[in-house]
């Protein structure tokens, strides 16, 4: 027999649970200040990285991705941490082994005694804040974790009403948004957003939850601009690109013809609009934007046509922090799934991005959101040759550039300018990096955990800690399942980046032929 298993009631007023997550919140500032004071003074940090977003994953993927923050395992050089770290399954030991071993002048047993590994076993796709509220034993054996409550906090990945009855659950502070802020994050929210602060976005309508409202607001912003030849259909919580479709409008007269419509011409359109998401069709998609409700915007284009992101923070004492930008990878269907990023973006706009989302974080900073989130632009080349931006959307939780900047962070000690958009470590280099969660082949199915760090150690492929190049890799769990795993590659120009990322796949393809070739000495390697 399955089935979701009904988790126990908070037995709480929403206005109490309310006030007893602000109460809790309050204890980030004092604990941030001792952070940021090198004390080292004790803390517990507990990691739920759970993916309490709609979007479909298979368990290995789950795995994975909720793997994909071990990076965070490097907090424990710092000599009195602790680290709780929750997945839906076990973790293979020598994975942690990899992380722990990547931590720079720290005995890695040392490391390894203030590590605590926690799992439900439910290997189910669902979120794993869920399958820990269904548990009331493993929230207490979580909380027996924990020394001193005061000195802890909950680290998740998206922060959903789940993850805060979970703080409430374990008696600590989320360092994350109230979710209570989640409808500004949504497309609709974030476009009324950039609307009031005054950054540029597309032209567009939001609220948007019928076929009716989409095709009558498309047909307004065709009258607002005749020559529009492509929009983007947006689910409100989509993620990653795949609760977008397209509709071409290439061709569509104005007028309509023949004694078809305007609004008869577009809702045609509609029908035959091309979704991100492989699995969705037109209406499927006009089902859930029925329930999310979703907006309907211009797709920017142009001669020259890049995606940057911005990475802000807003922290306990409420100061906004400017982080990264990046250059985001971009593929799938129509080109607007996340694939992996390059750090820094492009100098020539970088500060520009950087100008447009501290607008938005002093208006977030000022609503009283906590924590990281991201912003994430389009930018095309003007008449006068140089770049402008548009707004495109806002994320209110840790995303796909988060991993990958915060473990070169961790692993240099370098810092970001955001005027200049340079990252340079203490010893005075400039680092750079290229990150993907999607490189995969069906050849990768052939590799375990263990082959990959022997690859790695045969090749010279692990990341040199004296010289701050190499490469990283994550998500290995989903290697046999689905071929796919994640990497870093970090050097000191964009150039050495290139090279050693292709190296990286070009040494994963043939050591891969070869385990084929061995298992089957008639199989050709072409």
């Amino acid at each position: 027999m399955t089935g979701t298993l009904p988790h126990p009631p908070l037995d709480l007023a929403p206005e109490e649970a309310a006030a007893r997550f602000d109460r809790l919140q309050q204890r980030l500032v004092p604990l941030w200040a001792s952070i940021r004071s090198l004390t080292q003074d004790e803390q517990t940090i507990v990691v739920v990285p759970s993916m309490s977003v709609e979007i479909a994953l298979s368990g290995a993927e789950m795995q994975a991705y909720e793997e994909r923050f071990l990076f965070l395992l490097l907090l424990l050089r710092q000599p009195r941490a602790r680290l709780v770290y929750v997945t839906s399954q076990a973790i293979a030991p020598n994975i942690i082994d990899y992380y722990l071993d990547l931590l720079p002048g720290v005995i890695s047993s040392h490391a390894r005694q203030r590590l605590f590994l926690v799992a439900p076993l439910d290997g189910s796709p669902r979120p794993l804040s869920r399958k820990l509220l269904e548990r009331p034993r493993l929230i207490e054996h979580i909380r027996s974790l924990i020394p001193d409550p005061r000195r802890a906090h909950l680290v998740p990945f998206i922060t959903t009403w789940l993850e805060r009855d979970l703080a409430l659950r374990l008696g600590i502070p989320m360092y994350g948004a109230d979710p209570k802020f989640l409808p500004l994050g949504s497309k609709s929210g974030c476009r009324r957003l950039f609307a009031e602060e005054g950054v540029l976005h597309p032209l567009g309508q939001e609220d948007l939850t019928s076929e009716v409202q989409l095709v009558a607001a498309i047909a307004e912003m065709r009258k607002r601009r005749p020559a529009l030849s492509q929009v983007i259909v947006k689910l409100n919580e989509g993620v990653s690109g795949e609760g977008n479709a397209v509709v071409d409008l290439a061709g569509l007269p104005a007028d309509g013809t023949e004694g078809t419509t305007t609004e008869e011409g577009v809702a045609s359109r509609v029908r035959a609009m091309r979704c991100e998401h492989p699995g969705l069709g037109c209406e499927s998609f006009l089902a859930k934007l029925a329930i999310h409700g979703g907006v309907v915007e211009e797709r920017i284009q142009g001669h020259e046509f890049r995606s940057p992101s911005v990475q802000l923070r807003v922290n306990p004492l409420g100061e906004i922090e400017l982080l990264s930008t990046h250059d985001q990878v971009l593929g799938g269907a129509s080109g607007q799934s996340y694939l992996g990023c390059r750090f820094p973006a492009d100098p020539e706009y970088a500060p520009a991005i950087t100008r447009e989302a501290a607008k938005v974080g002093a208006r977030l900073a000022k609503e009283g959101v906590l924590g990281r989130f991201a912003l994430d632009f389009v930018v095309v080349r003007s008449d006068d040759g140089g770049w402008e931006p548009y707004a495109i959307e806002l994320n209110l939780r840790k995303g796909g550039t988060t991993h990958p900047f915060l473990t070169l962070q961790f692993l240099t000690d370098g810092t970001y300018d955001p005027e200049t958009a340079t990252f340079t470590a203490p010893g005075g280099r400039r680092k750079f990096f290229m990150a993907s969660d999607h490189v995969e082949s069906p050849l990768y199915r052939v590799f375990t955990p263990a082959d990959l760090f022997d690859i790695v150690a045969r090749h010279g492929l692990h990341f040199d800690p004296t010289r701050q190049t190499g490469v990283v890799f994550h998500m290995m769990s989903a290697m046999g399942e689905c071929g796919r795993l994640g990497l870093i590659a970090v050097g000191d120009s964009p150039a050495e980046v290139d090279a050693i990322y292709a190296r990286a796949l070009a040494v994963l393809d043939e050591e891969a032929r070869a385990a084929l070739t061995y298992a089957d000495p008639d199989l050709k390697r072409d």
